[in-house]
């Protein structure tokens, strides 16, 4: 089983989405564990609950301190723990943007609407008063935007003849309860699915001028040049020949390169076999990390070491503008 995703969540009253996590967590097959269960307020009670379970505790008081310094303070422990993701359950402040970019895509938050209606607050008087038939939850990637980062999933609650914003409120964090935990798991497993791995290399691949997909043994492959003429440059390999790998197999320099970089950073690179002895190296897919301006980077390299000069003309080009 992969490592599992390491997670902080931060706080600001009962935690009751906090202690929906957690348990959860601490099923089988869990994709992620809590390190740290921080908050804004040191009489939170969702701190209570975390350290009772064992889980790691930090609490600043943002009263009398700016912004930025108390972003500072709570993304410093996040990273002491050593979380992969933040996680935002009913943490009741608006991050800088600095902390948000460099979490990005790596910040999850939970609200009470079907998103896009009714970002920010009373979502459920605005539901009931506008008629709707469903109120609901919604989980998506924090932006600097509120409430507008890509949707990850959502639940939806029907709204019953009379109802309350109160009642309604209760209905919806029942299904929040169920909802957080199931897209936080499917997110961060994310890194371990070949087929989501494999659509990000593909949108890359695809990208470059005179390139096309074909299959080769099994292995999804990409090439450039016409389809009777085509050569590869790149192929998606998913643990194959007993590898534990999920990885992009990629033209480099020579062996001596290959030797170097898997020496070096052997988190990051294989020699695959078979390929490994023609000058191909693996970049390791399923790991932590990944920096995707990267893979770009060595699948337009390969590309460039056997495209037709016309399609490199092309490219170049484009890359002056």
């Amino acid at each position: 089983m992969p490592d599992r995703a390491r997670v902080a969540v931060f706080v600001s009253g009962k935690g009751t989405n906090m202690a929906a996590l957690l348990y959860a967590s601490r099923l089988p097959h869990a994709a992620y564990e809590i390190v740290l269960v921080a908050a804004n307020d040191p009489q939170a009670e969702g701190l209570q609950l975390a350290a009772a379970e064992g889980v790691a505790t930090f609490a600043l008081s943002h009263r009398g301190m700016a912004r930025e310094d108390h972003d500072a303070a709570m993304e410093q422990a996040a990273r002491d723990a050593g979380a992969d993701f933040i996680v935002l359950a009913g943490y009741m402040r608006i991050l800088t943007p600095g902390f948000v970019a460099r979490w990005e895509g790596r910040m999850l938050n939970i609200h009470p609407s079907l998103l896009p209606k009714y970002p920010g607050l009373d979502t459920h008087a605005k539901a009931i008063a506008a008629g709707d038939s469903h109120a609901g939850a919604s989980v998506h990637l924090v932006t600097d935007e509120l409430d507008a980062g890509e949707l990850l999933g959502q639940l939806a609650v029907a709204i019953w003849p009379g109802d309350t914003p109160e009642k309604l409120a209760n209905r919806v964090r029942v299904a929040e309860h169920q909802l957080y935990p199931q897209v936080l798991g499917e997110y961060v497993s994310r890194g371990n699915d070949p087929q989501w791995l494999l659509e990000r290399v593909r949108e890359r691949a695809l990208a470059l001028p005179q390139t096309h997909e074909r299959e080769s043994h099994g292995t999804r492959g990409f090439r450039v040049g016409t389809e009777k003429s085509g050569k590869f440059f790149a192929y998606f390999s998913d643990q194959h020949h007993g590898t534990p790998h999920i990885s992009l197999l990629v033209k480099c320099s020579g062996l001596d390169e290959l030797e170097n970089l898997v020496e070096a950073q052997p988190q990051a690179y294989h020699k695959p076999a078979y390929y490994g002895a023609s000058g191909w190296i693996g970049v390791i897919l399923n790991r932590p990390g990944v920096d995707w301006d990267t893979i770009a980077d060595w699948l337009q390299r390969s590309w460039r070491a056997v495209a037709p000069k016309n399609a490199v003309r092309l490219i170049d080009a484009a890359d002056e503008f």
